[in-house]
């Protein structure tokens, strides 16, 4: 097939450092290529692919200070991708429902997967304007705010199979926080838990600018704990030995987490997750398998002594089972075939 993937230009695909959606396009993009189709990715001009590559800019837009109106490379991008739709037997967009008006206008099939937070109140007359603009998530409780979309499909996130490995030599001695700093990701709840059992947790997550205050006022007085180390925003390459190296991933959000590619970073490393029982977590967490969902702070506290317990090679095997890249990949294009021939949408397994 001839494919087009369109993604945001906020970070670079993949990124150089957070950016879970340019992660995921960048994943899609080079399984699809492995698999034999033609692709060409619509990007960041600092994007690195085997695909194609149609630069939209010069290089990721969070990274250039010269670019003061992100809208206007945007728009310019989707003006592109319109001119060249017939050159592609699909569009694939990661850019929430900024298509919607134009595309859904013209005739070459397109899909939109929506990578964000659904239960926004002004999201609903957007869909309630656009009902035929189908979309995929990526997880089946990410659409339940939006009964109204035209759900195309669910598919879960995976990585490529051998990005991130469990280490044979590792002894885990830690918890592990990885992500970013925001109220609903809620490191605090972290910080307690470790305190509570005695155990060091190593804080691996970025700051936005708007979680700035937070960060200050809430997390960073807690920091001064003798357990706690607050590393800061690491790379793809850092991910391996911090992962592989904790006892548990914390994940106690307070939030519908559409999916959260954290979790299965960890899982590829074998190691469990304690996640709190919001959005995708009971989805993506096999329960006394790869972790537990839990539904209070007692619970999670009386996790991490269980999750030591947990076989990381049992871990590992479900990763391979469920959240590889090339299953991913095979996903999508069973999707796009269905588009292409207007057929039925598939809903995604919860678990096995």
């Amino acid at each position: 097939m001839r494919i087009a993937q369109i993604a945001p230009l906020t970070e670079a695909v993949p990124p150089k450092l957070y950016g879970g959606t340019e992660r995921i396009v960048s994943y899609l993009t080079e399984e699809l290529v492995e698999l034999g189709h033609d692709v060409t990715l619509f990007a960041s001009g600092d994007s690195i692919t085997k695909a194609t590559l149609a630069p939209m800019s010069a290089k990721a837009l969070r990274l250039d200070p010269s670019v003061r109106d992100a809208g206007a490379p945007l728009t310019l991008m989707l003006e592109q991708v319109y001119r060249r739709r017939h050159e592609f037997d699909l569009l694939h967009f990661h850019l929430d429902y900024l298509p919607f008006p134009l595309f859904s206008r013209q005739s070459v099939p397109f899909v939109t997967t929506l990578h964000g937070r659904l239960d926004l109140q002004e999201l609903q007359p957007v869909f309630d304007a656009f009902p035929n603009a189908p979309v995929v998530s990526i997880s089946n409780d990410q659409r339940r705010p939006l009964p109204q979309a035209n759900w195309a499909g669910t598919i879960y996130h995976g990585l490529p199979k051998n990005l991130l490995r469990p280490d044979p030599a590792a002894q885990p001695g830690y918890l592990a926080f990885l992500g970013r700093i925001a109220p609903e990701k809620r490191c605090d709840r972290a910080i307690e838990i470790a305190i509570a059992t005695n155990t060091p947790l190593k804080i691996a997550a970025k700051v936005d600018k708007v979680d700035v205050d937070y960060f200050e006022n809430t997390i960073k007085p807690m920091l001064n704990h003798p357990l706690i180390e607050f590393i800061g925003e690491i790379n793809e390459t850092q991910k391996q030995d911090f992962l592989a190296n904790a006892i548990a991933l914390l994940t106690p959000i307070d939030w519908p987490e559409p999916f959260g590619l954290v979790m299965i970073e960890a899982m590829a490393c074998g190691t469990p997750v304690i996640a709190f029982r919001h959005g995708s977590v009971p989805e993506v967490v096999d329960d006394g398998v790869t972790g537990y969902a839990v539904t209070s702070m007692a619970e999670a506290i009386g996790a991490v002594g269980r999750a030591r317990q947990l076989p990381r090679a049992a871990v590992r095997a479900q990763f391979d089972k469920r959240y590889t890249g090339r299953r991913m990949a095979e996903d999508y294009v069973s999707l796009y075939e269905g588009l292409c021939r207007r057929e039925a949408p598939v809903l995604a397994v919860a678990a096995e």
